[in-house]
């Protein structure tokens, strides 16, 4: 297994009206390499979200992580309490939602949120110029290819395009220099041209930063334009991973291929998209 992100045997449970236990991830086992795509594949209720909430226990209210390991550079984040968490989270681990709406306050800034972003994540007991913030910040904003960085400082959320909020979140999410990112659906809510764009983001900062990434998608072309390797989910279980080409060309399990069949019917032109995957990363 790659070695920056190592899930064994992950089980998330919760519990019916009658108090009965569910499995909703069971015995979940990928990795994530150092500057590789991995995208997380299955229908809606699958357990794609919450296999990525639970390596920061971020886990909804009376749903738990009821075993195995997440290994995250060698260490095994279920041992660490809250304090410990914080220090991984955000910090060494990022996370970038579905909806960028839900994550930007409505009534700050953008400046001001990646301004918070920024102090948040500087060292205990050192604290930058505001001038010096605000390089940092146009720099991240910069990072992230948003239009006119310095001048948007002082825009809010509602002024921007739903592809640019999604620049300045993860601009959010680099603030700390993390080495994996967590990505929960980052493209749903965009048009076709602003997905593309952001998919481009992705792999421009796997292969300047080394950025491992965690793709999570219902979108199958998505993968196959973006992600090195696949992991499908079904029922909470995976029942195929392996490189995207192998995956995509000779499917092994029932599940992936009607995946594979559904997307091609939802959009007969994403199967050239499906049948080219994309070259492996370096």
């Amino acid at each position: 297994m790659p070695g920056l992100l190592e899930i064994d045997r992950l089980t998330v449970t919760s519990r019916d009206r009658s108090g009965r236990p569910m499995v909703l991830v069971d015995e979940v086992s990928l990795g994530v390499g150092a500057g590789e795509i991995v995208g997380l594949v299955g229908a809606s209720g699958a357990g794609k979200s919450l296999t990525a909430f639970a390596v920061l226990d971020l886990l909804p209210p009376g749903v738990e992580r009821a075993g195995g390991r997440i290994l995250f550079e060698g260490e095994d984040l279920t041992g660490l309490g809250p304090r410990g968490l914080h220090r991984i989270r955000g910090r060494r681990i990022a996370m970038v939602f579905q909806e960028p709406a839900s994550a930007l306050n409505p009534t700050f800034t953008i400046g001001f949120q990646v301004a918070e972003a920024v102090r948040a994540h500087q060292p205990r007991g050192e604290r930058a110029s505001r001038e010096g913030v605000r390089r940092q910040v146009v720099g991240l904003l910069d990072r992230v290819a948003l239009p006119d960085a310095a001048r948007r400082l002082r825009s809010y959320p509602h002024e921007l395009s739903g592809g640019q909020r999604q620049r300045v979140v993860l601009a959010m999410a680099l603030a700390c220099g993390p080495s994996l990112l967590l990505a929960d659906e980052p493209t749903t809510a965009l048009d076709v041209t602003t997905q593309a764009q952001i998919l481009d983001l992705l792999e421009e900062l796997r292969r300047d930063l080394g950025l491992g990434v965690l793709l999570i998608t219902h979108d199958l072309p998505v993968v196959a334009e973006t992600c090195d390797r696949v992991v499908v989910l079904h029922q909470g279980r995976v029942v195929e991973e392996g490189s995207v080409a192998e995956v995509f060309s000779h499917p092994a399990d029932d599940r992936t291929r009607e995946l594979l069949a559904a997307a091609v019917e939802a959009a007969p032109s994403v199967s050239s998209a499906l049948s080219e995957p994309p070259e492996a990363a370096p």
